[in-house]
């Protein structure tokens, strides 16, 4: 496969149109068969449920091109998995999870030159969504539905090197017990950004929320799940039923336990012991582990034992292997690597 003529070097992290997307719609309650087209705009009614009710619920995955130059995708399974439990929650028709990951590949092979050679830290984004597309006046789910998939190519989300991110724990609440922080929701992400807007004015790189209903356990960011590390090397993940359940988070929790030999937790973390650990990380599919150096927590400054200037050991180590699978260097799990 002959890649396009893209300085894939140079790329930043944000769209690039591509070739080709997947769309399906849902009408008189079923799925129809779905097709790539080459348009990539959208035309809905004015009244259209996700444009009245943020009707609307999204996946994130990429592809990447192997050491050994195999096209594959990670783990599409799980965001199938998600995806689902995400329709279900904003009552929305389900798509089904075999169907989804074949849509999936689909799409990638049809974009395959878009998808980064080995090396240049660059990779394809995969964009899965579906949205209510028929009108509603109403307080109600729409009657029909559009599925679509897709696809940019990305650069390295580091330029110029991984340096750790100093974060505040905010004022704001991100997520209401037994409300929708467990799935990927727009509506969801629409609520953080006035949030991080002002994180990013006050001069912090993101936000740590705590849980609404005590604000004393730690959740997560806008947009990625934490991972710290404690002084005696066991890695920790919070537990609450409001946090978004990171496909790539539980991926380095396996690494931790099955390739580097470590002790996992998942539990609940009281924002009290934040300055006990010895590491901290942020956790996604756009970096894998972003470094934390300081966390500001009313007044207080703490900063991590491994600093402001590069990873905590554990953390590279677990950024570095999981990292490693993804790329084809380290063997993978049974199903981890979905070769296109």
């Amino acid at each position: 496969m002959e890649k396009k003529n893209i300085d894939w070097g140079n790329l930043g992290f944000g769209y690039q149109q591509t070739d080709y997307r997947f769309v399906s719609n849902y009408k008189n309650g079923a799925w129809d068969e779905g097709t790539l087209t080459t348009d990539a705009n959208i035309v809905i009614n004015e009244c259209a449920g996700v444009l009245q009710y943020a009707q609307t619920v999204f996946e994130g995955m990429k592809a990447y091109t192997t050491e050994d130059g195999r096209t594959v995708v990670f783990r599409p399974d799980l965001n199938a998995e998600r995806f689902e439990n995400s329709a279900r929650r904003l009552e929305m028709p389900v798509y089904d999870k075999d169907r989804f990951v074949e849509a999936v590949k689909k799409t990638v092979k049809a974009n395959e030159a878009y998808v980064p050679p080995f090396g240049t830290g660059a990779t394809l984004y995969i964009r899965p969504y579906m949205f209510g597309s028929s009108p509603v006046i109403g307080v109600k789910p729409a009657e029909e539905y559009q599925f679509r998939i897709l696809t940019t190519p990305v650069g390295p989300y580091f330029k110029g090197g991984i340096k750790p991110l100093t974060i505040r724990v905010s004022d704001f609440d991100r997520a209401a017990p037994h409300g929708t922080g467990h799935i990927k929701a727009g509506l969801n992400y629409a609520m953080s950004l006035h949030a991080i807007v002002t994180a990013h004015e006050e001069g912090y790189d993101e936000n740590m929320y705590l849980d609404a209903a005590s604000r004393t356990y730690v959740e997560e960011t806008g947009g990625a799940n934490f991972l710290f590390v404690t002084k005696d090397g066991t890695v920790v993940t919070p537990k609450s039923n409001s946090i978004l359940p990171s496909i790539t988070r539980r991926s380095l929790m396996y690494v931790a336990e099955h390739y580097l030999g470590l002790k996992a937790e998942e539990r609940e973390i009281p924002i009290e012991e934040v300055r006990e650990f010895a590491e901290c990380g942020l956790c996604g599919t756009a970096a894998v582990i972003s470094p934390v150096g300081r966390v500001d927590y009313k007044g207080e400054q703490i900063v991590f034992p491994s600093g402001m200037s590069e990873m905590g050991p554990i953390t590279r180590k677990l950024y570095e292997t999981l990292t490693g699978i993804q790329m084809g260097r380290i063997e993978a799990p049974e199903g981890w690597l979905v070769e296109i």
